[in-house]
């Protein structure tokens, strides 16, 4: 099963390529000293959040996102940082790896509150799930990858936010779901 791509990102191979070199030339710069890159064209998409995933081979190498209204190239810069030297469950990111990375970024849609749990379509959705100050949250492909049902998902989201594996029974817990448009190195070469 593959991620459906949301409708509101209208991106071309061509602007995607570009946003995975912004990504990885954000890096390079980053252990250079150098300014940080930009893009020489304004791409028409501004969404939610950014996503930025590293892989070392298929294992994860950091995965952070932010959450901001600004440009997608201020965004994916900034959550290629985060990723590379902020994510809690690894050491920072060292030069000798950068060329072993593999990129993957996420454009989010907007936060869309689920009343429902049929309304979650594993496949489409990536969860968020919230109670008081946690939150936790799963990209759409994570769903995929695992292959999970949509409880088996929104139990791993539920645990992401350091909650009870069943707090999204709990009426106090809400459950967003948004879209997400992935951008992957491995996936890129196989066409559309």
């Amino acid at each position: 099963m593959e991620v459906k791509e949301p409708q509101e990102f209208n991106l071309t191979e061509e602007q995607k390529k570009m946003l995975l070199n912004l990504a990885r030339e954000t890096l390079d710069s980053a252990f250079k000293g150098l300014p940080m890159p930009k893009l020489d064209v304004n791409l028409p998409v501004r969404p939610f959040g950014v996503f930025v995933t590293l892989k070392k081979g298929k294992k994860l190498r950091g995965c952070i996102g932010t959450f901001k209204s600004q440009e997608v190239e201020k965004m994916v810069i900034e959550a290629t940082l985060s990723s590379a030297f902020q994510d809690p469950r690894f050491p920072p990111v060292t030069s000798d790896e950068l060329p072993e990375l593999n990129y993957e970024i996420t454009l989010l849609t907007p936060l869309t509150p689920v009343k429902n749990l049929d309304e979650i379509v594993v496949g489409q959705d990536g969860l968020l799930v919230e109670k008081g100050f946690q939150r936790g949250l799963l990209l759409p492909q994570v769903a995929v990858e695992q292959s999970w049902d949509k409880y088996t998902f929104l139990m791993y989201t539920c645990v992401k936010a350091g909650l009870p594996p069943d707090c999204y029974k709990d009426p106090e817990v809400r459950i967003f779901k948004f879209q997400g448009l992935v951008i992957s190195e491995e996936h890129n070469n196989e066409g559309p």
